[in-house]
């Protein structure tokens, strides 16, 4: 009824009843697209436990033949440099969704602990041969190769030294990398592997005084 209690015209009625079925049939298309979204996040949530599964099982796969030369390489480099039946194993695990692959080393069948003995001497050894095998990968239109080494023979044994560098070297020179390697060993440890040796010695002017060894 209007202001005036007059009864409303019919052709108001039907205006007013079109407008509220027009809104009733919105109300009823959304209702629909909000279940169907509703099923399909059912649908997600019912196979995301297997696709996830599917997922860490298709990434470990399509990881397993890096991490088998991994394996594979460091193994031999520990053996080379340390003269030692040591195996480096890749075990690789998802995360928080990220593959992530852990380093075990493997002494006469059983895991070493790398913090006691020459763990650091492993330790050494993996890093620089991780940094080899990733430089390796890099598109070498887009990187450089060239690569520092600061001190990573820091826990080797002297006597160790020539033959860490040595396959160092020798992998360098297969791969065309350019290697720089800053170390607090005795020069002439290098003298076989190094074709350029530079020692920085004090001075009183100067500070550091640069001399060219080799």
């Amino acid at each position: 009824m209007n202001s005036a209690g007059e009864i409303p015209s019919l052709e108001s009625l039907e205006r007013r009843a079109d407008r509220i079925t027009a809104k009733a049939v919105s109300r009823v298309d959304d209702w629909i697209a909000t279940r169907s979204e509703i099923q399909k996040t059912d649908l997600f949530l019912q196979i995301a436990p297997d696709a996830e599964k599917k997922m860490e099982e298709l990434t470990t796969a399509l990881f397993g033949e890096l991490l088998s030369e991994l394996e594979t390489n460091l193994t031999h480099a520990i053996r080379e440099i340390l003269g030692q039946d040591r195996e480096v194993k890749a075990v690789a695990s998802i995360r928080d969704k990220k593959l992530q692959v852990d380093f075990q080393i493997l002494n006469q069948g059983g895991e070493e602990d790398i913090m006691v003995g020459q763990g650091g001497s492993v330790c050494n050894i993996l890093s620089v041969g991780l940094r080899l095998i990733a430089l390796s990968r890099l598109n070498p239109e887009a990187h450089r190769p060239f690569l520092v080494l600061d001190e990573q023979d820091c826990w080797l044994r002297p006597d160790l030294v020539p033959r860490f560098m040595e396959l160092i070297s020798t992998i360098a020179e297969r791969l065309n990398f350019q290697v720089l390697v800053i170390s607090h060993h005795p020069l002439d440890l290098f003298e076989g592997s190094a074709e350029s040796i530079l020692a920085l010695e004090p001075n009183r002017d100067s500070g550091v005084k640069i001399v060219k060894v080799k």
